[in-house]
């Protein structure tokens, strides 16, 4: 389309990481090459994590956990310098036509949440949680049967390391006399309810419309695009578009397991094949792995969560095992939760410079009078 409006080929922008299980930059070229693309790609390092943390953190208005920032800043700073202002990104794709890994993981957990509760409760559960988890496959039904019992959304989030830790276990009794610990789980119970909706998928893209675009990917892309020179505009959400999402019957969205079944089916001839039957990925940060392996970040890191320590709001105890015992246990896994804390002390820092400058000028000005 671009070629049609312009003349000329488009220029296309990606990230690479250096890090086993994170780079797809192969499906980037696939798609160039396809597509005849002048296309550009720039190879995020440990180094340029240092360099971004303190910009991503002042840009935001409110401490910002996605690391998947940093990427989009570096992509748009990498266009900027040649020349771009305008860049189009591919946001609300999976919020519009079922692309999400999670949409899949409920429909199976709706198989057995939808069968009768007099079985669920009268005879499966009883039988399966009689038996030893250690025998072959018990554990994993038991697993399986408690996650699914679960009520939506409850279950939806329940990969929430704040929920899997324990709040009491990260947060100081001071913090959590002062928040009602009781308000995110009914706020996004309300959301989800009140999706005017047929079907658990539809409820689910309604309530990702709001919690993983409107207050997540679209803010992380607009403010990383702003800081770099660069202005962002999603095709994707344009009305037209988004009416027709509206229109197609959730079986055809997600259909069993398998993600954008229309929007797939619809791009057949068009998009590679290869691109078509990948499967989903994303474009996480390798910063657990890279907290093993880099000094410089490892330092600043905790140097980060060493500070947070005297706020009042985390467990000292919390910070000191989550960079002792967790983070060497499971780095990849834990190293997100390294990473939000670090940017929640970052942010404080950086509002706390910003309110000092401001204030330079008055003080100036009193002491003038």
């Amino acid at each position: 389309m671009l070629r049609e409006v312009t003349g000329e080929a488009p220029r296309t922008y990606s990230i690479g990481f250096d890090a086993a299980g994170y780079d797809e930059m192969a499906y980037a070229r696939i798609a160039a090459r396809h597509f005849s693309t002048a296309h550009h790609e720039y190879y995020i390092t440990p180094q340029d994590v240092e360099r971004a943390i303190p910009l991503i953190a002042a840009a935001h208005d409110q401490p910002f956990g996605n690391s998947s920032a940093v990427p989009t800043y570096y992509c748009a700073r990498f266009a900027k310098g040649d020349g771009v202002d305008t860049m189009l990104g591919g946001d609300g794709g999976d919020e519009l036509f079922g692309g999400n890994d999670r949409y899949a993981k409920q429909y199976l957990y709706s198989l057995y949440s939808d069968l009768p509760r007099t079985l669920r409760k009268g005879l499966l559960e009883p039988v399966a949680f009689s038996l030893p988890e250690t025998l072959p496959l018990i554990g994993k039904a038991q697993r399986y049967m408690r996650n699914a019992s679960q009520p939506m959304p409850a279950r939806y989030d329940n990969y929430n390391l704040v929920e899997r830790l324990g709040a009491s276990t990260m947060f100081t009794a001071e913090f959590l006399d002062s928040v009602d610990r009781k308000a995110p789980a009914e706020e996004m119970a309300n959301v989800y309810w009140s999706q005017r909706a047929d079907s658990m998928v539809n409820r689910m893209l309604g309530f990702d419309l709001k919690y993983t675009l409107a207050d997540n990917d679209l803010p992380k892309v607009t403010r990383s695009c702003e800081l770099a020179g660069v202005q962002a505009k999603f095709p994707m959400l344009s009305d037209p578009l988004i009416a027709f999402s509206a229109t197609l019957p959730s079986r055809l969205k997600v259909k069993g397991t398998r993600l954008r079944y229309f929007f797939k089916e619809a791009m057949r001839g068009f998009l590679p094949n290869e691109i078509i039957t990948k499967t989903k990925h994303g474009f996480g940060l390798p910063f657990g792995p890279w907290l093993e392996t880099h000094k410089g970040l490892r330092q600043i890191a905790f140097d980060n969560l060493s500070d947070l320590k005297q706020r009042g709001i985390v467990h000292p105890a919390f910070i000191d095992e989550l960079c002792s015992r967790h983070v060497a246990a499971h780095a990849g896994y834990y190293g997100t939760m390294v990473w939000i804390l670090m940017m929640l002390e970052q942010w404080f820092k950086q509002r706390s410079a910003l309110y000092a400058v401001r204030a330079k000028p008055t003080l100036a000005v009193e002491r003038a009078a």
